[in-house]
């Protein structure tokens, strides 16, 4: 039989396929004389503009945030696979969208993500039930694939601190500003003075560290998981009574035979899991002089048994959990009383903009080193969590706790 070999790209796969010629079949089954059928894609296309107008955004439309659609398999890769089929098929050049971000807040909003996709929430929901996904072993996952990935990268993205976490926006108008008023509210509320320790969990490249050494006098220790990460901040903190220590959380003065005035951790706690949490705050008990404070700087969730995105998981931090509050309480009781709860979440969105527009400003120089699908992954990491926080489907909160309680009441600084 007499075949006409054609040849389509679906998914970055290049597969062949077979258009037959006239006369090698009956004429009644023949698709010159078959009444035509719609397009599975035709239909699945339907369904995906009809959900996304829901939260104001069409299909090929011409506003910033809506949808512009490259490749005819989009819709049924989104319906099919939930978030991580809309976050892989943007990875691969399948939809545009010039405003990321409000895309992705009016999808939340909408709550479209609660209805597209369900079976990846509920299969990711079951394995972080059934698995410790944040164990010993597997903690060091995201150091090398995530924080490891480049420092080059994080010093184009991020401010002269290297703090890569929720700038305080209250009255600053840069990410450098930002940045150094959320250090300093930090220290402040640790209320460090000069000659204190300060135990950093999760010290990332150190900016906590040299700011509070630099600022209040005091005498740092910092752990983290990351390799990159330890050896850049020690060239940085060069001179500054700043130690970094290559370490998890769980091994870290098991004994408790070091004592710190203050402790804080910023931007770890998401990385612990939900089956470590009392060890987490149990480390950072043993660890904290009777009458210290403990400050806990940590993205949250609104529900205690919302999933990680898979997305999220897959490609950004992987074994990632973000805690609830009403989590964290329970994890504290034993050891901790709560003293103070400030929520800036509405700030995340900002920093994340601030981060992207230097990301993509300095993307020429990254590109000798990364590729174009990192690049628009990175671009939708950044973009899409801007709109996770502008949506309110995410929470930044810092909690000031004391092992007894602080005499006579903590008094916020704002």
């Amino acid at each position: 039989m007499l075949e006409e070999a054609r040849y389509a790209n679906r998914a970055g796969e290049t597969r062949m396929e077979y258009a037959p010629q006239p006369g090698t079949l009956p004429e009644h089954r023949h698709p010159r004389f078959r009444t035509p059928r719609p397009s599975p894609n035709d239909s699945e296309r339907r369904t995906l503009t009809r959900l996304l107008a829901e939260a104001d955004i069409a299909v090929d439309g011409t506003r910033r945030w809506d949808m512009v659609i490259h490749h005819p398999d989009t819709a049924a890769r989104i319906l099919s696979r939930g978030s991580l089929g809309l976050g892989e098929s943007y990875m691969d050049g399948w939809w545009d969208c010039a405003q990321l971000d409000e895309f992705i807040n009016r999808i939340l909003r909408a709550r479209l993500d609660e209805r597209v996709g369900v079976g990846a929430l509920v299969l990711q929901g079951i394995r972080a039930r059934l698995l410790n996904l944040q164990n010993a072993r597997r903690a060091w996952h995201v150091g090398k694939r995530h924080y490891d990935i480049g420092n080059t990268l994080f010093e184009t993205m991020l401010d002269r601190h290297m703090a890569y976490t929720c700038a305080y926006w209250a009255t600053a108008t840069t990410l450098d500003e930002a940045q150094h008023a959320k250090l300093d509210l930090i220290c402040r509320k640790l209320g460090l003075r000069p000659g204190m320790r300060l135990l950093d969990i999760g010290c990332g490249w150190g900016s906590l560290m040299k700011f509070a050494a630099e600022h209040f006098g005091v005498r740092t220790v910092g752990i983290t998981i990351s390799s990159a990460q330890a050896e850049w901040g020690r060239t940085r903190c060069a001179g500054y009574d700043v130690e970094f220590r290559l370490q998890d959380y769980r091994d870290f003065n098991p004994q408790g035979e070091e004592r710190f005035d203050r402790i804080a951790s910023v931007g770890m706690f998401e990385h612990v899991g939900h089956k470590n949490y009392r060890a987490f705050f149990d480390t950072a008990r043993r660890s904290l002089t009777d009458d210290g404070l403990f400050l806990l700087h940590t993205i949250g969730k609104n529900r205690r048994h919302s999933p990680t995105d898979p997305w999220i998981d897959r490609y950004i931090f992987p074994n990632g959990d973000l805690p609830s509050l009403g989590q964290i309480a329970d994890a504290t009781e034993h050891a901790f009383i709560i003293e103070d709860v400030h929520n800036f979440g509405a700030d995340y969105d900002r920093t994340l903009m601030a981060w992207h527009a230097r990301f993509e400003a300095g993307w020429p120089r990254l590109a000798e080193h990364y590729d174009e699908r990192f690049h628009r992954m990175w671009r939708y990491y950044l973009l899409a969590c801007a709109g996770t926080f502008r949506a309110r489907s995410n929470q930044l909160w810092q909690i000031v706790l004391a092992p007894h309680g602080v005499e006579g009441g903590y008094q916020r600084l704002a």
